[in-house]
């Protein structure tokens, strides 16, 4: 009986540090090549501003019916890897999305001005092959050999790690001072766990590919909740 209570207790203190977590975060990210649905949003309307055919949307998500999506749903708005796809927007539609793509970068690119400066590491060494558009990429993507060291980019408390957010594998989440966040996603290896201090340059994981289709380091900063351009607060290299 007091086992029980005691797992019981556990498991909900595990599902409020999830939650709280998540909070932190503002909405939960989604990962590369995916959207989450909003308020007033359509398969239509996420077509066009991701510059691809409904046909595509549909068949990627496996809608059953397009008109029935709801807020907070996941979609895959790029090819699955391997496909042979290809995006068939016409190009009007690509041309008249525009303006509001830009608008979301343009609200999302930098921190605001009362901002306290923050100074970041290279949380990894590797290509940077994706960059931060505000959009469809809330980070950046760094690529190099599986079990490349991880380390935080600032000195901070880690407030998620765990693998139960879709799209992002195997994730940590650090908070740091001035109502900063950043996020490591894709890790092969977690050598840090929730509630633990981290200095900044220490080993936090091994990258990997974990929930993604080839090894990397999708890294993400955020400012009360609201992401920002990472590669603003790295140091050139």
């Amino acid at each position: 009986m007091l086992a029980s209570g005691i797992r019981r207790i556990a498991q909900a203190a595990s599902a409020a540090s999830l939650i709280a977590a998540l909070a932190a975060c503002g909405s939960a990210p989604v990962g590369p090549g995916y959207y989450r649905v909003e308020r007033g949003d359509t398969v239509y309307k996420i077509a066009r501003s991701n510059h691809q055919s409904v046909q595509n949307i549909v068949r990627w998500n496996n809608l059953s019916n397009p008109d029935a999506i709801e807020v907070d749903q996941v979609l895959r708005v790029e090819p699955p890897a391997g496909s042979a796809a290809m995006r068939t927007a016409p190009r009007s539609e690509a041309s008249a999305a525009t303006p509001r793509a830009n608008a979301a970068d343009s609200a999302t690119t930098a921190a605001p001005a009362n901002a306290p400066s923050i100074s970041l590491v290279w949380p990894t060494s590797g290509k940077v092959v994706r960059s931060f558009d505000g959009r469809n990429s809330k980070g950046i993507d760094i690529v190099n050999a599986a079990g490349t060291p991880i380390v935080a980019a600032a000195p901070g408390t880690v407030v998620y790690a765990g693998n139960g957010l879709r799209g992002y594998g195997n994730l940590l989440i650090i908070k740091h001072s001035g109502e900063y966040l950043t996020a490591y996603a894709h890790n092969q290896t977690l050598f840090v766990k929730e509630g633990q201090t981290v200095e900044q340059g220490q080993k936090i994981a091994d990258m990997g590919d974990s929930d993604n289709d080839r090894v990397m380091l999708h890294f993400e900063l955020r400012y009360q909740g609201r992401s920002i351009d990472p590669t603003r607060e790295l140091p050139a290299r």
